[in-house]
């Protein structure tokens, strides 16, 4: 059997800290973003159109959740990868297109709501469905294009998990990481501030704040901004100057991000929570009102 040695940088008792911090993470959010697919399944008063956008989301986070499970699993169990090469880039690439795809679903459910709440426009199933295959196609592409040599997928490191090798920082890394900036954060975060913005201003209209409209954006960014600060950083300097225990942190906590997805959008969520709900208890529910203003 071959030996293999801790990577640059981490102890035993990081390797079991990073580990559990992953597993507890991916199993958390693997038990509610379940909950929710389920409901929704179950739950026919719950299958509208933009309900359908909440359980792409989930379905979306839920594929985040078991990457990283596989490398809380092989963090604990090997202290390394045991799968390869191969095994590296597939894992890799789903969790890529997981990223991709929750993000583009956390803007479209920011579009839907404004008209949901300000608009009165109920989302039409022939839209919810053709933004859906548009939202996964697009998130497989991007994904698939490390695998074709616009950048390049490799160990993460902790060396048990894979992602996109920012430490290379050549033409095709920069070229590949500003691309996603622009379509999947730049873009969804201008998408969620303009109509969660807009949502404010009708709720300050009527005199009643239904939820806190901030908490969406900042959700994402606290999870995700991070990660993404250190990928650009990587664009202009060798990001393997940054500490490899710091470099390893901020991925683990962009993969917090399904947790709090699940409670805000879920859980939090006036319009889905009741199924849920009733998925749990057999209570039936009500579905809430929207207030509209006047010569609306």
């Amino acid at each position: 059997m071959a030996a293999y040695t801790l990577p640059e940088g981490f102890s035993d008792f990081d390797m079991f800290a990073f580990g559990s911090a992953l597993l507890v993470g991916g199993l958390l959010g693997f038990f509610l973003n379940a909950i929710s697919i389920l409901a929704y399944i179950s739950v026919k008063q719950m299958r509208t159109p933009s309900n359908f956008l909440v359980f792409n989301l989930a379905v979306a986070d839920i594929m985040l959740n078991i990457t990283g499970l596989i490398a809380a699993y092989a963090s604990l169990f090997y202290s390394h990868w045991p799968w390869g090469q191969d095994g590296c880039s597939n894992h890799a690439f789903m969790g890529m297109t997981a990223v991709l795809a929750s993000i583009s679903f956390l803007a479209t459910i920011a579009w839907d709501r404004y008209h949901q709440y300000v608009t009165n426009q109920k989302l039409f199933w022939s839209t919810a469905w053709t933004i859906s295959i548009v939202i996964w196609g697009l998130a497989i592409f991007w994904a698939a294009v490390p695998l074709i040599g616009w950048g390049v997928y490799d160990f993460e490191p902790m060396r048990t998990c894979c992602t996109l090798d920012y430490t290379k920082g050549d033409k095709d890394y920069i070229t590949y990481m500003g691309a996603l900036t622009v379509f999947y954060l730049i873009f969804p975060a201008y998408v969620m501030k303009s109509n969660y913005d807009a949502i404010h201003a009708y709720f300050k209209k009527i005199n009643k704040h239904r939820w806190n409209t901030s908490l969406p954006l900042r959700a994402m960014l606290f999870c995700w901004g991070p990660y993404e600060i250190m990928c650009i950083y990587a664009c202009f300097d060798n990001a393997k100057l940054v500490s490899p225990k710091l470099r390893m942190l901020l991925p683990v906590l962009a993969k917090m991000n399904p947790i709090f997805n699940a409670w805000l959008y879920s859980f939090g969520n006036e319009f889905y929570r009741g199924g849920v709900w009733q998925f749990l208890t057999g209570q039936k529910f009500t579905e809430p009102v929207v207030v509209k203003l006047k010569g609306r």
